[in-house]
């Protein structure tokens, strides 16, 4: 018997809780304050959702513009200071913490704990979250979500420090959810062979977030010392050095990708098994490949601005080679999951349920921006051809949308019936999966057929060249169609929290058969 028997038992394992109307019994004060882990997940679920609409609302907006060339109503500062609120909340506000938040409820489940321990901890960092979303809102900074310097220190208007507080207070935020993962991961009172690979996923989240956010918290941190004349780090015009601030915030900036990666990765392994009724195909490849992405995402950060060397010596042909190197974790992860997949029949009961239809999505989205990924490790390629094209949103679009936010939105659907005692909506939620899936794919191949055309990244308005200005108007409608599909998602969430089907003691249960799966899963009556 191995010593991963435990670990690969308990992947199929119905969880101990059962459905509950969380949401409904909750006072505001509870939902604000209370440290129940589950209301925490809660909390930072709707709140990121919040985010996701904004966001959202921000992009339609400069997407309508770019719809049609010349200036319609959208001028230059504007569209930029969009750009940059969106960029920003979706990264830091939506991606990043709904991922977390499905997994910290997850989390005391699998690892038996029952309890996220540090829970003060994890609220400190959503408040901190909050208070950074506001501040970035209100002053509308519009030097784009990498604050490259010296253009941060120009632009901006007098409310421009808020951006950089925002930085700062995102940077800590991160951090302490750093340390709240790693407290839970310790606390786990098995054998290291034997923990989920949740766990492993966390404990490399934790790795992540620890050694690279301090990075992201230094540099708003001197972004704002700079812009009040305190120091001079990163102003070349006071002998600042715009090569010190690439270093610093790429070094944030690279693991950051993976900062929703790696909680979409581990909520895959944790739901994947339960829909499936068998273990992962291998539990070692999931954790030898978690190890690895942690590594090797701190030596890759180079490649984020290879054009900005005029000279390429050994240095940038080492981080192009180990840029390929990082494909190794993620193809491990993608073979393991197709693996179980094809290692016996699909259940009935995992091909009718939408978080599995999510998930498989998301696989695929995740196989589609990691392969077009190859061309950014090239040196030549990416800065002659790539790199401040759409080419790059593209890619990750399909990793952070395709894969990240599906993931997010798997684990909501899962999770649903334990917030609200209810089951959703089937209709609406299969409409709101193929509009997102047509949209993303849609969104994401026009915007790697304008890369391949040159269309340069930051800019609102753009000469008619007839492979411009076709993709870029159906690009618009697909963006309008994800938006559709998540104002369907939302109806559906808070509609069938008071009409929905209740939800029975296990509602996901296993079954191969047609007939058995439709007794097995019949809800109670209303």
């Amino acid at each position: 018997m191995t010593g991963t028997t435990t670990a690969r038992t308990d992947e199929i394992r119905a969880p101990d809780w059962k459905p509950d109307d969380l949401l409904g019994r909750l006072t505001l004060g509870e939902l604000l304050f209370s440290n129940d882990y589950r209301v925490i997940a809660l909390k930072t679920i709707l709140t990121s959702l919040v985010m996701l609409a904004l966001g959202g609302l921000f992009a339609l907006t400069f997407r309508t513009e770019l719809a049609l060339p010349d200036i319609q109503f959208l001028g230059a500062r504007p569209y930029l200071g969009l750009l940059t609120v969106h960029g920003m909340i979706m990264v830091f506000g939506f991606l990043i913490p709904i991922v977390l938040a499905v997994c910290y409820y997850l989390l005391p489940g699998s690892l038996k704990t029952g309890r996220l321990h540090w829970a003060g901890t994890a609220q400190a960092s959503y408040w901190l979250l909050v208070l950074a979303a506001v501040l970035l809102i209100i002053g509308r900074p519009d030097f784009t979500w990498t604050v490259y310097a010296p253009m941060s220190l120009r632009v901006g208007g007098d409310l421009v420090w808020m951006g950089y507080v925002a930085v700062i207070l995102v940077g800590v935020s991160e951090f302490l959810a750093g340390l709240v993962l790693l407290r839970n991961v310790l606390a786990w009172k098995g054998r290291w062979g034997e923990m989920p690979l949740m766990g492993w996923g966390m404990l490399s989240e934790a790795a992540l977030l620890l050694l690279s956010t301090p990075l992201l918290g230094a540099v708003g941190l001197f972004l704002l010392t700079d812009w009040l004349g305190v120091t001079s780090l990163f102003d070349p015009a006071r002998g600042g050095s715009t090569t010190t601030f690439l270093w610093m915030f790429w070094f944030y900036g690279h693991p950051a990708v993976y900062l929703p990666l790696v909680p979409a990765i581990a909520i895959l392994y944790t739901l994947l098994p339960r829909f499936l009724g068998r273990p992962m195909w291998s539990y070692a490849s999931g954790v030898v490949a978690f190890m690895l992405l942690v590594a090797l995402s701190f030596v890759v950060f180079h490649h984020h601005f290879q054009p900005d060397v005029t000279r390429h010596t050994w240095v940038q042909r080492a981080f192009q080679i180990l840029t390929l190197f990082i494909f190794i974790p993620s193809t491990l992860h993608v073979f393991n999951w197709i693996a179980s997949l094809w290692q016996d029949r699909i259940p009935a009961s995992a091909r009718a349920a939408l978080p599995f239809k999510f998930i498989i999505g998301s696989i695929f989205f995740l196989i589609l921006g990691g392969v077009t990924g190859y061309l950014n490790a090239q040196i030549s390629v990416d800065s002659e051809f790539i790199h401040n094209t759409y080419w790059i949103p593209a890619h990750f679009h399909a990793m952070f949308l395709g894969f990240c936010g599906q993931m997010a939105v798997a684990g909501i659907y899962y999770l649903y019936p334990y917030f609200t005692g209810r089951m959703y909506d089937e209709r609406l939620g299969n409409a709101h999966f193929w509009l997102w899936q047509l949209g993303i794919f849609a969104k994401v191949m026009l915007m790697y057929a304008l890369g391949y055309a040159y269309f340069p990244r930051w800019v609102v308005d753009y000469l008619p060249l007839a492979e411009w200005t076709t993709a870029q108007l159906w690009l618009t409608v697909a963006a309008y169609a994800i938006g559709l599909g998540f104002i369907l998602f939302i109806v559906n969430l808070a509609v069938s929290a008071r009409r929905g089907a209740r939800a029975p003691d296990d509602p996901w249960p296993v079954a191969d058969i047609e007939a058995d799966f439709g007794k097995a899963a019949a809800p109670a009556a209303k």
